[in-house]
């Protein structure tokens, strides 16, 4: 072998333990970085450091069942803050996380004054959140609305015909496991499925009439599956009020009681790391640095944590999903 030919083995080498040791730095880099983040955040696990304060509570993103989350809220129920501010920027997530945010925040509410601010968007299950207070803020280019509840699954019967695949299986009853994906979907699987939309749907639409005031006429305007703006939907009852964060504090001050001059400090519910933006910066400047800007890209960009937040929801969702979005 030439002097040349062991020089460019001898690179090989290098370059590849090279890359080794750049990934495993910017691995160890980011757990740092998250490990530090959470244990030096201020509230990261639900703290209120500042009594008398007006405690803000944010409502982003897919709503799901967080045990986490429940315990945070209840310990906030008996923190010294003076009142709860809502802010609600979420399309949904499934039926049984919304109910269980619902009745945590409605626990909170019989403790401490409670008002919630939609933000961009208080849609299905994030309505169902909105709901749980008394008075509802939104601005007048919110959404809120899309009141209905969905069932989606995926079949995968025309294609694993076409590769000649077929699954079998063995179950007890032909309800059981259905549907499965892996087959035709049957009438009577459908029209239990349709059953338990449909029994999701009418409770949902029971607790918008219960909690909004609505008659039958009203409630029939709203309950079509739609988002509305804040501008329409205050004349249709969805909220009480146009405004933001100000408007809330002006509400508690002059209709709770809650005294003058309070200042507004975050109380942070348990956050997941696609929650965190500033660790999503940071795990972005590590990676760039160390020559991988591909990879630094699309952790800037939050569209896989989003994705995989997605296909992580099981169960009936009061979820608002335009076509086209990911």
């Amino acid at each position: 072998m030439s002097l040349d030919s062991d020089i460019i083995v001898d690179r090989r080498r290098i370059r590849r333990k090279l890359t080794f040791w750049r990934v495993m730095a910017a691995l160890i880099a980011i757990a740092a970085i998250a490990g530090f983040a959470l244990v030096m955040t201020p509230g990261a696990r639900g703290t209120f450091a500042s009594a008398g304060a007006i405690a803000r509570v944010q409502i982003d993103g897919l709503i799901r069942s967080d045990a986490e989350r429940t315990r945070a809220l209840e310990r906030l129920e008996n923190s010294q803050a003076a009142a709860v501010i809502v802010h609600v920027n979420s399309p949904g997530g499934t039926t049984a996380g919304s109910e269980q945010l619902f009745d945590s925040l409605t626990r909170l509410k019989a403790k401490k004054p409670l008002v919630v601010v939609v933000e961009g968007l208080a849609a299905s299950g994030g309505y169902i959140t909105a709901i749980a207070s008394d008075h509802i803020i939104a601005q007048q280019s919110s959404l809120v609305g899309s009141i209905g509840v969905l069932f989606q699954f995926p079949n995968f019967s025309e294609l694993l015909k076409t590769i000649g695949v077929k699954v079998e299986e063995v179950k007890s009853t032909p309800l059981k496991a259905a549907p499965n994906g892996f087959e035709p979907t049957s009438p009577e699987a459908r029209a239990a499925l349709d059953a338990l939309v449909k029994d999701s749907y009418a409770w949902f639409k029971d607790l918008v009439k219960q909690r909004r005031g609505m008659d039958d006429t009203q409630l029939e305007k709203v309950v079509d599956g739609r988002v509305f703006t804040g501008r329409q939907a205050i004349d249709l009852k969805l909220i009480d009020q146009l405004g933001d964060e100000k408007t809330a504090v002006t509400w508690l001050e002059e209709q709770k009681g809650v005294k003058k001059g309070l200042s507004v400090r975050d109380y942070k519910l348990e956050p997941r790391f696609s929650d965190l933006p500033f660790l999503r910066t940071a795990a972005s400047v590590t990676l760039e640095a160390l020559g991988f800007s591909a990879i630094a890209h699309q952790i800037e960009q939050s569209g896989v944590a989003q994705a995989v937040d997605r296909a992580g929801l099981d169960g009936m969702l009061a979820l608002w999903q335009p076509a086209g979005s990911n």
